[in-house]
């Protein structure tokens, strides 16, 4: 999925849903805050039979910390990382199935179970920390209400490994995640971050009736049919760096799904950036997205009030 070169991205077809995730420039971390009060974890809310399909082959256990116990045993590291997972915050780190997938114009792709240990196990600690990150920066975002109508909790990581190619990197499929350990996104701490935060978008618009596709088309289309492909024309509307190796930015990029569903989680990547920022430093180095084109305003304020409760720290332009 992720090339290194400068801004010349590939992208993968969607699937489920989101689509193949690219990324350019890695969201901020969100700043470690001392007096944010903890957020209890939920009651887990994947159930043993799902468990047992995500780790399978211990049929005997009775609950799913022996299943990650049995399944991780060869490597103790990992076991840790995985239990902490599953106690901390109700994600639990199993595996996808063996299949071929159509993978759009990349041809098809064959993707293999993968338990995220051995020479494999930093994913499972950048996941890991991401979740952590994610967790911390709606803490402090939201510390002094109920939290926004969004979940980043009770997770399913389903890792796979693609043979001979290296993506898909990772897509979202209802509240599960496939990983692909072998990705070319999921190269750094950061990048998985971001990668994730790009995810939990997709499972969460989906969970609001698919909303990017009725609130946000009608101005997604209007841009298209305005700028087309040219990337000059569409720079200012882009709420992300990332571009599409032959193509434009990946948030305007077709043949890919319904493409604005990835234009909208591109914003809340954005939106997970500026106001990361805003808690760490009380401004933004960068104008903000939302005093751009008029477009621009009207899409961030129906993202937020949808997804995040109207918080924004971002000043009025």
């Amino acid at each position: 999925m992720r090339s290194v070169a400068v801004l010349a991205l590939a992208v993968a077809a969607g699937i489920g849903v989101g689509a193949w995730r690219t990324s350019a420039a890695p969201a901020a971390s969100p700043p470690t805050s001392s007096t944010a009060p903890a957020s209890p974890a939920p009651p887990p809310v994947i159930d043993l039979a799902r468990a047992k399909a995500l780790l399978p082959g211990f049929d005997d256990c009775a609950d799913v910390a022996c299943l990650i116990d049995r399944a991780y045993r060869p490597d103790a590291r990992a076991r840790e990382l995985a239990l902490a997972l599953w106690s901390d915050s109700g994600d639990l780190a199993g595996v996808g199935p063996d299949e071929i997938m159509d993978g759009g114009y990349r041809g098809k792709i064959h993707l293999v179970p993968q338990l995220p240990i051995g020479a494999h196990r930093q994913h499972l600690a950048w996941v890991a920390e991401a979740m952590r990150s994610i967790d911390r920066f709606f803490r402090a975002a939201f510390p002094d209400g109920e939290p926004p109508r969004y979940r980043w909790r009770g997770l399913a990581f389903r890792f796979v490994r693609s043979e001979n190619k290296r993506t898909p990197s990772a897509y979202a499929d209802g509240w599960s995640v496939e990983y692909n350990v072998a990705g070319s996104l999921l190269t750094s701490a950061a990048g998985v971050r971001e990668t994730l935060v790009h995810e939990l978008f997709h499972s969460n618009d989906e969970d609001h009736g698919d909303w990017s596709a009725t609130h946000l088309e009608a101005d997604y289309d209007a841009i298209l049919a305005r700028c087309g492909a040219r990337t000059a024309c569409l720079a200012p509307y882009a709420p992300h760096t990332t571009k599409v190796r032959g193509g434009t930015y990946y948030a305007f990029q077709q043949n890919n799904g319904n493409a604005v569903h990835e234009y909208a989680a591109e914003l809340a990547v954005r939106y997970f950036q500026e106001q990361s920022e805003m808690l760490a430093a009380g401004k933004l180095a960068a104008p903000a997205f939302k005093c751009g084109p008029a477009e621009n305003g009207r899409a961030w304020r129906a993202l937020i009030d949808e997804f995040f409760a109207g918080r924004d720290r971002v000043p009025a332009c």
